[in-house]
């Protein structure tokens, strides 16, 4: 009786703790330095903390088992060693990326915790090695000074990576996504993302002349074509847009933009008439009632767990997300939206966006074009990749079949996205930071003029 109240009432604290939580990672764009944000900081700690006790309270008491409480434990220690660890290192850096980027995971390892507690071990496992090779990221870009001189380097590598998982990779659900080395698998297109935004970002500095666009077009055009050919359709997907939205931005062309919204229609159209389990997903995708025992049935569960978890959720461990295919990986989503309902997963969507609204004002503070333009890259490739994610889990459009940034279980997925935030906070270090507003750096030179003027009255006195 204890634990089924236990139950009840912890969803509705997941939701309150969550929704505050949410508030605050908004409260932060009202200011300007990182010092006047220090307060709503210590806040999302303590809201980041009791939402993940409100969560793995219930799992406990449902399952009984001791070893829950020293994960839970576990977690705490990594989360809080990563946060103050960063702060230490690299005061200057952004905290709501860091903060953002833990919750998510927590929330990752809670709910594959419930789903399947040995998945939930070796994610944590390798979040923390990523989290401890990241650490050093952002000092290397800082000694690094010419990363824009390495344009051939990237687009090399990954033409290379992609290439090498074409031939050599192994076939999953008819897709070759994958490679193993010494036993352990690798994704490489999860971490070519990171090259790819380097590669057009250093290609794009170079010349913003329509010849320069094209030879860009040609190159991103041969990563794409790779990964169609591997039918890796999600990833081909989400480096397009990630390469069409840099051009505009370099180049501020909207033709450019009409350009590749067309030519990526195009290619959608064939890959359909080309694919047949494109055709598949597309059918699915348009009424998956009629084919409900079989193309149709990965949606339609995933639709019934988010129906039934209403706008609280049906509490952890209380619902049967299990009946859901993949829903580790492709429709945990689903899952959250069941067993911890509606308002926890729009605050979870919130909590996604502030991170790229985030990645954007560090683009604008930044003074290095190439710098801007790469952080811009990798910032669109991680909101596309979320929009991909959960709009086929919710059947807004066909599936694509990839994974939930930071929560899906994966450890290319967990590494690249982990390295990626770090990258960003290593490009916003060494790219020399401007102030969009110019209040900050008004009062700094107002403060110069002042000392200045103070120094010729004294030396006139004399």
């Amino acid at each position: 009786m204890v634990s089924q109240y236990i139950t009840e009432f912890s969803k509705y604290f997941i939701a309150l703790f969550a929704s505050f939580y949410t508030y605050e990672c908004f409260s932060v764009f009202r200011f300007q330095t990182e010092g006047e944000r220090s307060g709503i900081y210590i806040r999302q700690y303590i809201f980041m903390f009791l939402v993940h006790v409100s969560c793995f309270l219930p799992i406990y008491v449902k399952t009984g088992k001791i070893e829950y409480i020293f994960f839970f434990l576990f977690q705490q220690i990594a989360m809080y060693a990563t946060i103050v660890l960063y702060h230490l290192i690299y005061p200057q850096a952004n905290r709501l990326v860091i903060n953002n980027m833990c919750f998510l995971t927590a929330v990752g390892f809670t709910i594959l915790t419930r789903l399947s507690y040995n998945r939930a071990v070796r994610q944590f496992v390798i979040a923390v090695f990523s989290s401890v090779v990241a650490m050093v990221v952002p000092e290397v870009i800082m000694r690094v000074k010419n990363w824009r001189a390495y344009t051939w380097v990237y687009g090399g590598v990954g033409i290379v990576a992609l290439g090498a998982v074409l031939v050599l990779g192994a076939v999953t659900h008819g897709a070759k996504l994958s490679f193993s080395i010494l036993g352990v698998s690798f994704q490489p297109s999860e971490f070519i993302k990171i090259v790819f935004a380097f590669f057009i970002a250093s290609l794009l500095c170079r010349s913003r002349s329509f010849w320069n666009v094209a030879l860009s077009a040609v190159l991103a055009g041969a990563h794409v074509i790779i990964l169609v050919l591997s039918k890796d359709l999600g990833s081909a997907l989400i480096y397009f847009v990630a390469y069409v939205v840099m051009v505009y931005i370099a180049t501020g062309q909207k033709w450019y933009l009409l350009a590749g919204l067309s030519g990526g229609s195009g290619a959608a159209y064939l890959s359909f008439r080309i694919f047949s389990h494109v055709q598949v997903r597309v059918q699915a995708w348009r009424d998956p009632w009629s084919v409900i025992d079989r193309e149709g049935y990965q949606i339609t569960q995933s639709l019934f767990a988010i129906g039934c978890g209403g706008l609280f959720g049906l509490g952890l461990c209380q619902g049967s997300p299990s009946s859901i295919p993949f829903v580790t990986t492709d429709f945990i989503f689903s899952a959250i939206a069941e067993e911890m309902g509606i308002l926890f997963s729009l605050c979870l969507i919130l909590v996604y966006i502030s991170c790229f609204v985030m990645f954007m004002q560090i683009a604008i503070s930044i003074k290095d074009d190439f710098y801007r333009l790469t952080v811009a890259g990798l910032g669109v490739t991680y909101l596309f990749q979320i929009f991909l994610t959960i709009g086929g889990g919710i059947k807004f459009i066909p599936l694509t079949g990839v994974t939930l940034p930071l929560i899906s279980y994966g450890g290319s997925s967990v590494l690249s996205t982990i390295m990626m935030f770090s990258v960003i906070q290593g490009l916003y270090l060494a790219g020399g930071k401007k102030n969009a507003t110019g209040k900050a750096t008004q009062k700094t030179e107002r403060t110069k003029k002042e000392k200045t003027k103070k120094l010729d009255r004294q030396e006139h006195r004399r």
